[in-house]
């Protein structure tokens, strides 16, 4: 049996926006995969249809699609030379294209002229779509011809500039966002030529849209200045005469989350008031006639799936409503399962099965489930949840590891700060009880997510080449309640001892590890922690710190989220408790780092900025520690997982490599 290599990540396919067709006797789904000469990603639209899965579209570009009806579909793409042009030429536009199942090519259904995120059909020729607009130029979409090329020409001679006058000014993943909006549309293709029409105002963002009869029920937050917090409205349109209303306003709470169950809408939302930002939110009804807010359930447990994997891209839905009951993916432990929730407040599980929900789909016309999920230490694949059993339908990736050795993580457990915690050990491949082994602890981000029994390339690659992995769900970690998540003013501290203890846990239940070759990595706040550990311990050979926080003063400044997560996570302030921020940042002691230390970051990373991880590549290089930082020109906070292929193996490799030296090598020259 081969072990894994670096490079099979390009051969995985990762599938994605699992939807069931109106009447549910088909659902489609996107599959990509990498593109080594184009070092992006193809895209395709498949069918799953009569028990039989079949390829839908073939230029690769295809995704973001919704069902028109029951064998038509609708999916952006640029396909004519006059769209290539037109978008070579910066000019904001979204053609849409649409497809009938059963035969025939796709053909061009209706351009856009703003670029579209979303789009809901409301009939055959009415839609709704969400999209982006400027605040300063917020009716672009309406000129055309030369008056609409002319303000393009002004805006491409200020290339050059960003003028900067709101937060966040920029986003991690989106680039610039000073003075950008989502809008709500309504489209009316109906005529000779779509009419559109901009139902948001010039400073609203505008959450997904959900029907409720004739009405379109959607989110507002407003602001000029600094994106708030808390506070947001549900407005309602009619879609058919255009007829507003507020339903509904607060600034007592954030939205999460917001689903239609016919007459009434499901809300999810938290005040922060217990646990702070990453408070899990509790579930709410609202009429939408009367405009009356009733708590349902004070939910304790995340409504979504948040189990790390680098052999995912794109999402899904994580929450449908079927009747009056809204189905929902949770994290409970290490594992993404799926729930239901009633409209008493009654909490149901309906599959408990160990692995990761990614996305799934209900049917209309009887009790089957389809999911997008990652189970049994495979890659992800489409199952059927019918009679209470789990089938796999589609078997994309059954091939590429047909003759890899594929670790099964062992569970463990220990008693950590008065606490349980829970992890899992990798052995490495061909296994001799009466060798020694090193080793590589993982740490994931967030730090409200969790590590489990999926698979995780880079777990494997290690396994497979002679190493022990192991990692666990600290406190702060998801999948448990709100009160084990909040690490606020205690970063560095409980979940710091948690994770020793379980280092400890694991080199006592498995001696073959050689504690002198124990690597450490991890990423975000596993980069944090990296940073964290370096210089409280000197226990591991070597460490790998990606997408880092070093140091919660400057974070305040220049992270698309600093303003507000590093005072609620630290539990200081920028002016009045600097010192708590200080204390709790690792740049702090980086005097005390022995431990060579490779740093990864990325030029566009704006949640965990370049210069968090460039402070502590500087503070070892100065006292003579050995290290080194591989920055990633174009890539931001995703780079392992969503990244360009070509530099998801070179990441994968620097660190591999910055292992092979200190745990089985003499160390770099």
């Amino acid at each position: 049996m081969n072990r894994i290599q670096i490079d099979d990540i390009v051969k995985y396919r990762f599938l994605s926006d699992l939807q069931y067709a109106p009447g549910g006797k088909a659902a489609a789904f996107v599959a990509a995969g990498a593109d080594m000469e184009e070092n992006s990603y193809e895209r395709y639209i498949w069918l799953y249809e009569g028990g039989e899965l079949r390829q839908l579209t073939g230029l690769g570009k295809e995704s973001g699609f919704a069902w028109l009806d029951e064998h038509r579909l609708v999916f952006p793409a640029v396909r004519s030379a006059a769209e290539k042009k037109r978008a070579e030429g910066k000019d904001p536009f979204t053609a849409w294209y649409v497809i009938d199942i059963h035969g025939g090519e796709a053909r061009q259904f209706f351009t856009a002229p703003f670029s579209a995120q979303r789009i809901l059909p409301l009939d055959g020729t009415h839609f709704a779509l969400t999209g982006s607009v400027e605040v300063n130029c917020p009716d672009l979409y309406l000129l055309s011809g030369e008056e609409r090329g002319k303000l393009l020409k002004e805006k491409a001679e200020e290339k050059d500039y960003e003028v900067l006058d709101e937060l966040p000014f920029w986003f991690n993943g989106e680039g610039f966002v000073n003075k950008q909006r989502t809008a709500l549309f309504l489209a009316d293709i109906s005529g000779e030529e779509p009419v559109f029409t901009r139902i948001t105002g010039p400073a609203e963002n505008a959450g997904r849209p959900e029907i409720v009869g004739e009405e379109l029920l959607y989110s507002v937050e407003e602001y000029t200045v600094r994106q708030p917090l808390l506070g947001f409205r549900i407005e309602a349109v009619n879609w058919k005469n255009r007829e507003k209303r507020r339903v509904f306003e607060t600034e007592e709470y954030a939205l999460e989350g917001m689903s239609s169950a016919g007459g009434f809408l499901y809300l999810s939302a938290t005040d922060g008031k217990r646990h702070g930002l990453n408070e899990n939110a509790w579930v709410f009804t609202l009429d939408p006639a009367s405009g009356e807010l009733t708590l349902l359930r004070r939910e304790e447990y995340s409504m979504y799936g948040s189990v790390g994997s680098d052999c995912r891209l794109g999402g899904g839905r994580e929450r449908v409503v079927k009747g009056s009951s809204l189905y929902h993916v949770t994290t409970r432990e290490g594992s993404a399962l799926l729930y239901r929730l009633d409209s008493d407040g009654t909490s149901v599980p309906v599959i408990t099965k160990e692995g990761s929900i990614d996305c799934f789909a209900m049917c209309e016309e009887n009790d089957t489930v389809l999911l997008i999920a990652m189970y049994d230490m495979k890659l992800q694949e489409l199952y059927a949840f019918e009679n209470g059993e789990i089938r796999q339908i589609s078997h994309f990736n059954d091939g590429v590891l047909e003759d890899r050795y594929v670790a099964q993580p062992e569970y463990m457990e220990t008693k950590s700060a008065g606490l349980t915690i829970g992890g899992w050990v990798l052995k490495p491949k061909d296994f001799d009880p009466s060798k020694t082994y090193p080793a590589v602890l993982d740490i994931h981000g967030g730090p409200k997510t969790v590590y489990g029994p999926v698979f995780m390339h880079e777990m494997q690659l290690w396994a497979g080449m002679g190493y022990f992995v192991f990692y666990c769900n600290p406190k702060g970690s998801d999948g448990r309640d709100s009160a084990f998540m909040d690490i606020r003013g205690d970063y560095g501290g409980t979940d710091y001892v948690n994770l020793m203890d379980f280092t400890d846990a694991v080199l006592a239940a498995y001696p073959q590890i050689d504690p002198s070759r124990v690597c450490e990595t991890g990423g975000s706040y596993g980069g944090f922690m990296t940073n964290w550990i370096i210089g409280h311990t000197g226990r591991f050979c070597c460490a790998a710190s990606q997408r880092s926080i070093s140091n919660w003063l400057s974070f305040y400044g220049v992270s698309d989220i600093g303003p507000y997560f590093s005072a609620d996570q630290t539990g200081g302030d920028i002016f009045e408790s600097p010192e708590k921020m200080w204390e709790q940042s690792p740049l702090k002691y980086a005097k005390n780092v022995k431990t060579p230390t490779l740093f990864i970051h990325s030029d566009e990373d704006y949640r965990c900025p370049l210069e968090q991880g460039l402070q502590m590549f500087t503070a070892l290089m100065q006292r003579d520690v050995p290290a080194r930082l591989c920055l990633f020109h174009g890539e931001n906070h995703e780079l392992s997982r969503s990244g360009k292929p070509k530099h998801r193996l070179r990441r994968l490799k620097e660190i591999t490599d910055w292992f092979e030296t200190y745990a089985k090598g003499s160390g770099r020259e």
